[in-house]
């Protein structure tokens, strides 16, 4: 009898020892459910060429930070085509959660078409434009055609590589700085510009949909004797064709402004606005700005541009809002609307 008592209290011991062990688990419980990572989340971002590079690199970034700010896992799908064919997607379906394209053109479309809302300029710093890049020209090694300026992309035999104003970004801005160029040259003597243009685009020898395609055909496929390209572009293929181009920085180009917008029904319907502004917001922190120089666009915070400063040419750059173009939606209906200027000189 005395042996039962003392296995019973035994039991009974052992039984308390794991209440009191479960009770200490439960409460833990709530402590540990309350840092449990949050539920992960996905955006696509629709870009625009030459931002592969920049993007691959700024996305794990952002994935880190926001991993520590908000405990969240995000998965970023990123698309890359020329920016007026990538605008046209969005407008078409693709369903983007942020846009980051060549121009403000592009992102006024799909504005106009409902899908983000009005006053997207104003939702980030400096018109929502968080790097800058210009307009130069890359060419073969001890640049064998002599090109110095705009005037030499004119002469007879040089073969010029160009995209398609149509549907690239870049390639309006390449165009414009072409115009801006000739502008000065004939004292604003429009029908000299519009002549001007003819016969650099009478050079061209292919007209590809965007910049990375132009790129290909110049770098890669060998045709040509001078790439008109975004700055960072070229600077992209010295870095990786190391001593087989230069870059020739004209007298005159133009100061080329990406533009960056959440596409506001989508994200609305997808429940990302919170993620999909934060992604864009963080372009303007130092982290994204030394991103953005380390892939050759120029930064737009002051202090991190001058810490880059011995990276970029020093050139007369004019701007979209100048008196000679009066803004994009000028520059749109006057030189890229179907019939436009582009379409007049460049009839086949």
């Amino acid at each position: 009898m005395k042996k039962k008592k003392l296995l019973t209290f035994a039991t009974l011991a052992t039984a308390a020892v794991l209440l009191v062990a479960c009770g200490q688990k439960k409460a833990a419980e709530p402590a540990s459910s309350s840092s449990e990572t949050k539920k992960a989340i996905s955006i696509t971002n629709v870009s625009y060429d030459p931002t592969r590079e920049l993007y691959a690199a700024y996305n794990k970034v952002f994935q880190k930070y926001w991993k520590a700010k908000e405990g969240q896992d995000v998965t970023i799908t990123q698309s890359h085509g020329g920016s007026g064919k990538q605008a046209n997607s969005v407008i078409e379906g693709n369903e983007a959660d942020v846009v980051t394209l060549a121009l403000e053109q592009d992102i006024t479309s799909i504005q106009d078409a409902g899908l983000i809302d009005k006053g997207w300029k104003k939702e980030f710093p400096d018109n929502s434009s968080p790097y800058t890049s210009t307009i130069v020209f890359l060419v073969r090694k001890d640049n064998p055609k002599n090109i110095k300026d705009w005037d030499d992309l004119t002469k007879s035999g040089v073969g010029v590589i160009t995209p398609n104003p149509k549907t690239g970004g870049g390639a309006r801005w390449n165009y414009l700085a072409a115009w801006a160029y000739a502008n000065k040259k004939y004292n604003g003597n429009e029908k000299k510009d519009i002549a001007f243009e003819k016969s650099l685009y009478k050079n061209v020898l292919v007209l590809d949909s965007g910049a990375r395609a132009a790129t290909t055909t110049f770098v890669e496929n060998g045709q040509g004797d001078v790439l008109i390209s975004w700055e960072n572009e070229a600077y992209l293929a010295l870095k990786e064709h190391p001593g087989e181009y230069e870059i020739i920085t004209p007298s005159i180009s133009i100061k080329a402004e990406p533009s960056v917008a959440v596409v506001d029904a989508v994200a609305k319907k997808r429940g990302t606005e919170k993620v999909a502004k934060a992604y864009l917001n963080y372009l303007y922190s130092d982290e994204g700005q030394k991103l953005a120089a380390e892939n050759f666009y120029r930064p737009i915070n002051k202090k991190i541009a001058a810490e880059y400063a011995d990276k970029f040419a020093k050139v007369n750059l004019v701007t979209i809002d100048d008196k000679i173009f009066g803004g994009w939606p000028k520059v749109q209906e006057k030189h890229f609307a179907d019939g436009a200027i582009f379409d007049q000189i460049y009839a086949k």
